[in-house]
């Protein structure tokens, strides 16, 4: 027995075959029929869609035979897949010194009669065979033998189909990942814009909303308020004798004092309210909704709630100024320039107090 000799071309054979994600795979129709409809029109005994590996041929489809596999050094297809232009012919195999002692020759299946078209690939490589096989001797007409290769290029035809349809599933899945990092990429450039914008929008020592945020929302509720004929309220606070605090006991307090009156002014606050840090010792309350007499309520009661609260160093008032927009004629700004004229006057009068004025 003579083993076939190994391509030239074996590395880019295997990469070829690889391709086709053919190998080792389940039966299929297509396959099966070509095979079957070889076996008719040759009027073989056994026939079959066979690729050949790097140490075995497989067998993709088969008639008339039970085995799925065997070694590539007894393959006759392993030397058909060395000439990939021209069909092989082995009319009678005991007579052929390549396989007279060939154990497929020499018992069962006990071969005779071997046809093999190479299969070959769009790149030249010859990836095994599409054969028909018999136990006894025979020739095939030319008729026979056009139609073996005509159905050869239809197995490799069914082949290209198998890789387009391989890669593009592989394009489907790649675009799929690609999306799905690009979404996790803007979940997260999101969660970023809006930690920057948070932050952009934060008073860093008191947590509260800052001026600039402050401005953004005052204006969004004067608009509402405009549009839907409601009143708008507007308390500004200043802690009273803010400096002598810190001059007295150091930044360290000052600071403290600050948070603990931020703690409760959103304590105070009802769940429409908008609280934020207005600048220096000063904050800001946004009522929407609040007429003049609910506004002076909830200023006095932030009043007496920081007044009442336990400090640790000296006690700590606020003077607020508390201002109501009613009518459509006047700016968020004159609501703020309004508001801040009577905090001068709460805490001109005396500090610790509640001064109220409207817009008319």
């Amino acid at each position: 027995m003579t083993a076939a000799r190994i391509p030239d071309n074996e590395d880019r054979r295997l990469e070829s075959l690889a391709r086709y994600h053919i190998v080792d795979t389940l039966a299929e129709q297509a396959y099966d029929d070509i095979a079957q409809i070889a076996s008719q029109i040759c009027g073989t005994n056994i026939a079959l869609v066979s690729f050949v590996d790097e140490k075995r041929q497989w067998f993709k489809a088969k008639v008339g035979i039970d085995l799925s596999e065997t070694p590539r050094d007894i393959a006759f297809c392993a030397h058909a897949i060395l000439d990939p232009e021209n069909l092989m012919l082995v009319r009678d195999a005991p007579e052929d010194v390549r396989f007279a002692d060939n154990p497929f020759v020499n018992s069962a299946p006990y071969i005779r009669f071997y046809a093999g078209a190479p299969l070959v690939a769009s790149d030249g490589a010859a990836l095994g065979t599409l054969c028909v096989i018999d136990y006894q001797p025979r020739v095939l007409s030319d008729m026979q033998l056009d139609m073996l290769r005509a159905l050869s290029r239809q197995v490799v035809a069914q082949l290209e189909l198998r890789r387009a349809l391989f890669e593009l599933n592989q394009h489907v899945r790649e675009r799929a990942a690609y999306e799905e990092r690009l979404e996790a990429y803007q979940r997260k450039l999101e969660s970023i814009n809006a930690l920057l914008e948070a932050d952009s929008q934060t008073d860093k020592l008191t947590g509260l909303s800052n001026r600039r945020h402050f401005d953004e929302v005052l204006t969004e509720e004067f608009d509402r308020a405009k549009k839907r004929g409601r009143p708008l309220s507007l308390l500004l606070l200043d802690i009273d004798r803010f400096k002598a605090l810190n001059d007295s006991f150091g930044h360290s307090v000052g600071d403290e004092a600050l948070k603990h009156v931020s703690r409760l002014l959103e304590e105070n606050k009802r769940l429409p309210d908008f609280v934020a840090r207005y600048g220096g010792e000063e904050f800001a309350v946004i009522l929407p909704g609040t007429d003049e007499e609910g506004a002076e309520i909830l200023a006095e009661r932030i009043r007496k709630g920081i007044q009442n609260a336990s400090w640790s160093h000296r006690p700590v008032t606020v003077s607020i100024g508390v201002c109501t927009y009613r009518v459509s004629d006047h700016s968020p700004m004159q609501l703020v320039s309004t508001a801040d004229e009577a905090l001068y006057r709460a805490k001109s009068g005396g500090r610790n107090r509640v001064e109220r004025c409207h817009l008319d």
